[in-house]
């Protein structure tokens, strides 16, 4: 696609965020868009995002770390975005859920790193030897595509899906614990809507943060030092409506808490 184009998909999925305003998904009236034009549409998106508001970069999410989520978007790997500090919400706080479309809760491990990482050749050893705390983290999904109705085109496009962040006040050290076997509880209005453990992100969280360094060396680019790394949901996304609270609690590490108002 010409630079043109790819620069007006942006401004339409910057618009319906600034506004609250689904669109139809890009790869309906472009059903030519490859993930590499979704991702020059990302960083376009994100470039806008930090005009329009100040913000700044403080990380990165990985997504589409589950075997199903792959089967049901027909790939092989999983995507990634850019977290910015206005998607911070603070542990325990509400989000105003009209600043949200269609928002849904995913219960995460969290990376906090104390030395950069880029490939090739980055290995889990690697992230947990340059993680510097992992913490629980309840990311808020949100889709500027109409209904959800995504491919991964879509969502890439879309920031994979960035919607808010919650991070727990609490964290541990990784190398002390074995993260593939963390377990996970989600609970909506202090009832359990789902568990999960830290093996569903690509066999082991780690080896997705280890996944994101090595795409990113491929990019010229990398992970820095003192970035946040989502590293992927351990367990079917969570639909929320106003009124709804969460706590997650993840064995080993701590909990984190959000209402939506």
């Amino acid at each position: 696609m010409k630079p043109a184009p790819l620069h007006q998909l942006a401004a339409q999925l910057h618009h319906a965020w600034a506004h609250c305003s689904p669109i139809a998904p890009l790869t309906d009236t472009h059903p030519g868009l490859t993930l590499e034009a979704a991702y020059e549409i990302q960083k376009q998106l994100v470039d806008m995002r930090l005009q329009t508001t100040g913000a700044r970069v403080i990380g990165k999410k990985i997504g589409v770390t589950s075997q199903a989520v792959m089967d049901m978007l027909q790939v092989h790997q999983p995507d990634f975005g850019m977290l910015t500090s206005d998607m911070v919400v603070d542990n325990g706080a509400g989000i105003a859920i009209n600043r949200l479309i269609a928002p849904k809760a995913e219960g995460e491990i969290a990376f906090l790193l104390k030395h950069g990482l880029a490939g090739p050749g980055v290995t889990s050893a690697d992230v947990l030897a340059a993680t510097e705390l992992v913490l629980p983290c309840l990311e808020i999904v949100d889709s500027r595509i109409r209904d959800w109705q995504i491919r991964i085109a879509d969502t890439v496009a879309d920031n994979a899906s960035c919607g808010c962040v919650v991070i727990g006040d609490q964290g541990a050290d990784p190398r002390r614990i074995d993260l593939s076997l963390t377990g996970m509880v989600l609970e909506k209005n202090g009832r359990i809507a789902t568990t999960g453990a830290g093996a569903a992100a690509l066999g082991h969280p780690a080896q997705a943060v280890a996944w994101l360094a090595n795409i990113l060396g491929q990019l010229g680019s990398g992970l820095l030092a003192g970035e946040i790394v989502l590293s992927g949901s351990l367990a079917a996304m969570v639909p929320v409506v106003p009124g709804d609270y969460l706590r997650l609690d993840l064995s080993g590490i701590g909990s984190a808490s959000v209402s939506f108002i």
